[in-house]
């Protein structure tokens, strides 16, 4: 099940990467690439794309399979690697030699 899940946040992973960078900015313009203002900042917004949709839906199954992972990490190591060290003997330090 582990490795089902990892698989599923690879391939996820992956695609929002993709599809991330597919995107373009909003209302990118020339006069806000050089320092211009741009009314995209704080103007209306328009429809919601295919893209912007696909990339919630793929960062959701992202953050699931990420807390998936980490629970069952946690679960599934019932001692901590400390716990598993050997134990280290501490000894006192040599005596200087006497000349």
């Amino acid at each position: 099940m582990v490795t089902a899940v990892t698989i599923v946040q690879i391939l996820v992973s992956i695609l929002l990467v993709i599809v991330v960078l597919i995107q373009g900015g909003e209302n990118v313009d020339m006069a806000a690439a050089f320092g211009g203002s741009s009314q995209a900042a704080f103007g209306p917004r328009g429809a919601v794309s295919t893209l912007a949709k696909v990339t919630w839906v793929l960062g959701a199954i992202f953050m699931v399979t990420c807390v998936t992972l980490a629970i069952w990490a946690t679960k599934s190591s019932s001692s901590s690697v400390l716990q598993n060290a050997p134990a280290q003997t501490q000894t006192a330090p040599a005596a200087p030699a006497k000349k």
